[in-house]
């Protein structure tokens, strides 16, 4: 399903305004324009997570409507709007599906076409960072963290200001997207744009310039809507920048720059007794390569830190026991007659190399789910802000949990184990997919109730797809649920104290 097959294609936009990126992105969806089934008027009061004060964003107050400024600034949208192409109104059409989705979809594009091992032995290149499911996971949180805690920012200035859309105060503009009811100043597209090119930028440097195109598109692309004057924009850019910049000084302190240190892992650093582990983890890589990320276990969680490591896994069975050879016979059983069904959830659910990773096929679970529901900007940065943080902080108790207790992937134990996909270079209990799954579908659940079940059994399917894969044991795949599970409740709680419900 994720699995890109790398034909690009680029938005062809002016030449003397953008310039298209050479470097190769796979190509988004086609979605709807968005018709958000309300505006939450009330969403600058909601709870930010970052803990934002608006009375440190430089905002100016807008122009009057009346003001010759304004007036000159309506006319060029007048104009823009309409007189716009066909392929400018492609663009405005595609950026109206959301810019909190668009942005997303560009993130996990990323993430796909960096997810590729670096050579064994090679330095780190700060920028071509190896994007594995850490390093995604860390991505959409803080990605979906800036875009949220800008929005709600941007919600409390739009009532504040309460500058009327400028299709209900001209005639002849023909609005595509977004609703007329909204306040347009400061321009939401813009405060996401903006943020979202910080963010990604930071984290991808390579893609400087694709990102800032794509900002640039973005923006322009609401005034060929007719949905922004100049002035919207520019109250926006100062919002997502000021946020994006909290947001990026956040991820220089939460320690993720130790977490890839080869020379220590859980039984070095905690000086925790080897001889519980009496056939530890090795990789099967060839050659031999270091642990991933041995320390991302110690990365600052988003949710409270004693909640979320109090939701740790209990201690695997012994290897060698009779409990932990019953599940290892399991595996070799399925490898030994595996059915086309159970290869189909292997493969539908392996989410490896050159792809958005397990917790980029979250995101397309939840991006769909927000699409068909007609989610406004700032519910669903919402609803991304909740699952990322949540699918983040299951993943760092995963990872703390592998290199606690080390233990080996099934093929190591039985090498006659034959694997339906790549076998991950980290150890085995608990699961990666298992927990990230778990956490997603339970916070999804709580914010789409009709597909709560639904959800669940594809948490279920997911967890279920390493087993079939031949990489994990069942017990990896139950407790790694458990924990996220555990995790995605405490997002709930958040949820549901953070004003928006």
């Amino acid at each position: 399903m994720i699995k890109f097959n790398y034909k690009y294609i680029f938005i062809v936009i002016l030449a003397s305004v953008l310039q298209s990126c050479k470097e190769d992105i796979p190509e988004v969806a086609t979605l709807p324009i968005v018709t958000p089934s309300g505006l939450d008027e009330n969403a600058g009061t909601w709870k930010s997570v970052l803990a934002i004060n608006t009375a440190t964003i430089p905002v100016p107050a807008p122009q009057s409507i009346s003001s010759a400024a304004y007036q000159t600034e309506l006319q060029e949208l007048v104009t823009l709007a309409s007189s716009r192409t066909s392929q400018q109104t492609a663009i405005a059409n595609f950026w109206a599906a959301g810019s909190v989705v668009r942005w997303n979809e560009i993130a996990r594009d990323l993430v796909a076409k960096y997810n590729v091992a670096p050579a064994v032995g090679a330095p780190a290149n700060p920028s071509k960072p190896f994007a594995n499911p850490p390093f995604a996971a860390r991505l959409y949180a803080l990605l979906s963290v800036a875009q949220y805690d800008a929005l709600v920012a941007t919600w409390k200035f739009k009532y504040q200001f309460n500058r009327p859309s400028p299709s209900t105060t001209a005639s002849g503009i023909q609005l595509i997207g977004s609703s007329a009811a909204l306040p347009s100043y400061p321009a939401e597209q813009a405060v996401v744009a903006e943020a979202s090119r910080k963010v990604l930028e930071f984290l991808f440097p390579a893609e400087k310039e694709f990102l800032q195109a794509k900002a640039d598109e973005n923006m322009l692309s609401r005034k060929w809507a007719g949905a922004n004057t100049q002035s919207d924009l520019d109250a926006g850019k100062i919002i997502g920048t000021s946020v994006a910049n909290i947001a990026i000084n956040r991820l220089k302190g939460d320690r993720m720059k130790n977490a890839a240190d080869p020379n220590k892992t859980y039984l070095t650093y905690f000086n925790i007794n080897e001889t519980t582990v009496p056939t530890p983890w090795k990789s099967l890589e060839i050659p031999e390569r270091a642990g991933m990320l041995p320390l991302y276990g110690l990365v600052k969680t988003w949710y409270d830190s004693t909640s979320v490591y109090a939701t740790q896994p209990p201690p695997p069975p012994a290897v060698g026991s009779s409990e932990f050879m019953k599940d290892l016979e399991e595996v070799r059983k399925i490898s030994d007659d595996r059915s086309r069904e159970q290869w189909r959830i292997a493969d539908f659910w392996a989410d490896g190399a050159g792809t958005y990773t397990p917790p980029g096929h979250w995101n397309k679970i939840a991006q769909d789910l927000i699409v068909k529901s007609g989610f406004n900007e700032v519910r669903t940065a919402r609803t991304f802000a909740l699952m990322n943080r949540a699918v983040m902080d299951a993943g760092i108790i995963c990872w703390y949990t592998k290199y606690k207790y080390y233990i080996p992937r099934p093929s190591q134990i039985d090498p006659k184990i034959k694997t339906a996909t790549g076998i991950p270079n980290f150890p085995s209990y608990t699961s990666g997919h298992a927990s990230f799954s778990g956490v997603a579908a339970i916070l999804l659940g709580h914010i789409f109730p009709d597909r709560a079940s639904d959800l669940l059994r594809q948490a279920d399917e997911a967890a279920l797809s390493r087993l079939y894969g031949g990489i994990h044991y069942r017990f990896d795949n139950d407790k790694g649920k458990e924990s996220g599970m555990k995790i995605g409740q405490l997002a709930i709680a958040w949820a549901q104290a953070d004003g928006a419900n």
